[in-house]
């Protein structure tokens, strides 16, 4: 990966000799030659369909912000604060699969992108991180808002880049540089570049004429290099053919409707269950699908009754922690595959791993036609389906009407419309997700499962919005929306079709989960884990000016969520729940479904 993760002056870009010398005296009108080459990276990465921008406000960047708000072929966003902003950039990228752009002025503002950075780099999402900084002779001499960027982001970005400041005599480099930028990020592993741009006074001025266009940019965005070789294919048939096997698909499993019937005719072809997780692309209406796997394999007998031979992964993990158990001393047999290498294995019995397009694989796979499991295996996973999404729904019925956390999950996840976005939390949100919702082919769900933080999903969402152009429900925790509550500043002055539904249960609820509950006195475990903050997130949300309601029940629920989707507009629902009494919820449900398993003839 060293020709990713290079360091300095690009291959390509400005060279020292176009450099200024230390003392400062370029010899050229600075602030035009800031503008001109800074409205040379614009262009370049429009005309490479570049289109998203995302800034928040500061001096030193005063160059590439005016050329990014220049550029009207640019939606330049400004979001106030930097890790927001981070964020409302990478979200503009999960919605259109190419890179935005993210700058900032020098000093701590860059620090703040770190987190977005470290997401985009896990997740691999594309993103040119521009950072403004003071020239050489101002570094190291404590000069005000001046920090140390070089490496800022340690190995997360593709690529590190500080060119210095630019010079006329580097003009026939800009482009370069911008398209070794653009090249990085877009790569065969996607994710952030940083470049560093350090900018004398006066920090605007004319722009001149933009260095010579070279030949015409046609870009698509890029799939995997990687096929399957023949070897491999005939070992992959051979070791599936006629076998027990699962297919696990999480986050990147499919990109798009082909890359999941391609997907799904192999499950078919193999008779194979397929559990898949929302945001994987593959959990539409299907026979065969399994979405209640994390309430079925908590029941022993069904567990031990269906242990496969083989599994095939896409993709990323899934939530559950006891599917990940299930599988991992399940079988010795289990392949990994993901677009872009990333195969997650923490417990490590991945036996081989394969950096491919899972799409492409499985027509390999298709053309060496391997022979279908055993009668019976896949019939039995479907059977519990059913008779698992009966008993959920029957659990959520006899709930006595007020919103639980796992009926919050099922009834947002129904009230998306169709076509739209749905943005989940990590922690709790996502889970319940993966645990208790069905089937949707017209949904595009979202989640941030590079880091699973809680940091910066209100802003993803916004960032999703405002790029994809469709509706947009957001489903997170009361802890995540007040860790990214500045993401609400100047929110209503945006215009999107955005739902904000918090779930807010004062605290922590996921640890109350974990062994620490059993393991810590109650107040030990309030105090460290519980973390009650005692904030009215309804009345935060009101502050910003946002049309906010509370609920409690799921007629309100419902209600609020028809209501908020038909007015359009950013509206934000409060679901109130309470952390104790939502453990013993979920293992409401979960002992509906094994007492419907143990009733089944």
């Amino acid at each position: 990966m060293d020709d990713q993760i290079s360091r300095g002056v690009p291959h390509g870009g400005v060279p020292p000799g176009a450099r200024a010398g230390p003392t400062g005296a370029s010899g050229d009108d600075d602030g035009a030659v800031a503008a001109t080459f800074c409205a040379t990276l614009v262009d370049e990465w429009v005309r490479a369909g570049v289109r998203h921008a995302v800034v928040s406000p500061g001096s030193r960047s005063t160059p590439i912000t005016v050329a990014l708000d220049d550029d009207d072929r640019v939606r330049l966003h400004l979001v106030h604060d930097e890790r927001s902003a981070g964020f409302t950039a990478l979200g503009m990228a999960l919605a259109t699969g190419r890179p935005s752009i993210l700058a900032c002025t020098s000093g701590t503002a860059a620090v703040h992108f770190h987190a977005a950075v470290v997401e985009a780099d896990l997740a691999a999402v594309p993103l040119i991180v521009v950072t403004a900084d003071r020239p050489p002779e101002l570094q190291g001499v404590l000069a005000p808002q001046t920090i140390n960027q070089r490496d800022l982001y340690g190995k997360a970005p593709r690529w590190y880049c500080e060119p210095g400041p630019p010079t006329a005599g580097g003009a026939p480099w800009w482009r370069d540089l911008a398209r070794d930028a653009l090249d990085r990020a877009e790569g065969n592993l996607p994710g952030p570049v940083h470049l560093d741009l350090a900018f004398r006074e006066p920090l605007s001025g004319a722009v001149g004429e933009l260095p010579p266009e070279r030949e015409p940019v046609e870009r698509s965005v890029k799939g995997s290099p990687w096929v399957l070789i023949d070897e491999d294919v005939a070992r992959l048939a051979e070791a599936l053919a006629g076998r027990r096997g699962l297919i696990v698909a999480g986050v990147r499993a499919a990109a798009d409707e082909a890359e999941t019937a391609a997907l799904w005719e192999l499950a078919d072809v193999l008779r194979w269950p397929v559990l898949a997780d929302a945001p994987s692309g593959m959990r539409v209406p299907r026979d065969g699908l399994v979405t209640t796997s994390d309430l079925l394999l908590r029941h022993p007998g069904f567990a031990d009754e269906h242990r496969p031979e083989v599994v095939v992964r896409l993709g990323g993990l899934l939530s559950s922690k006891v599917t990940a158990q299930f599988l991992a001393t399940s079988t010795p047999t289990q392949f990994g595959f993901d677009r872009f290498g990333r195969c997650p294995d923490p417990d490590r019995v991945l036996s081989a791993t394969f950096a491919v397009n899972p799409s492409d694989a499985a027509r390999s796979l298709l053309a060496a036609s391997p022979a279908p499991a055993p009668v019976g295996w896949r019939s039995g996973w479907v059977e519990a389906e059913s008779i698992a999404r009966e008993a959920v729904a029957l659990a959520a019925d006899r709930g006595g009407g007020r919103a639980s956390e796992p009926t919050v999950a099922l009834d947002v996840f129904d009230a998306v419309p169709s076509g739209g976005n749905l943005m989940v939390s990590s922690s709790m949100p996502v889970r319940d997700l993966e645990w208790f919702a069905g089937a949707r082919s017209d949904v595009h769900v979202y989640a941030n499962r590079g880091a699973n933080g809680i940091d910066g999903i209100t802003s993803t969402a916004v960032g999703i919005a405002a790029a994809g152009g469709r509706p947009t429900v957001l489903l997170t925790g009361d802890v995540a929306f007040l860790h990214d509550v500045s993401s609400l500043t100047a929110l209503r002055q945006r215009r999107l079709e955005m739902t904000i539904v918090v779930v807010d249960n004062d605290g922590g609820g996921i640890f109350g989960f974990l062994p620490q509950a059993d393991q810590l006195g109650p107040a030990q475990f309030e105090r460290l884990f519980g973390t009650p903050h005692g904030t009215d997130t309804a009345a935060v949300a009101k502050a910003f000016g946002l049309p906010t309601e509370s609920v409690n029940s799921r007629a309100g629920l419902q209600a609020a969520l028809a209501g908020s989707i038909a007015r359009g507009g950013t509206r934000v629902i409060v679901v109130r729940t309470d952390r104790q009494a939502n453990v013993a919820e979920h293992r409401r449900f979960q002992q509906a479904v094994a007492g419907a398993l143990d009733s089944a003839p």
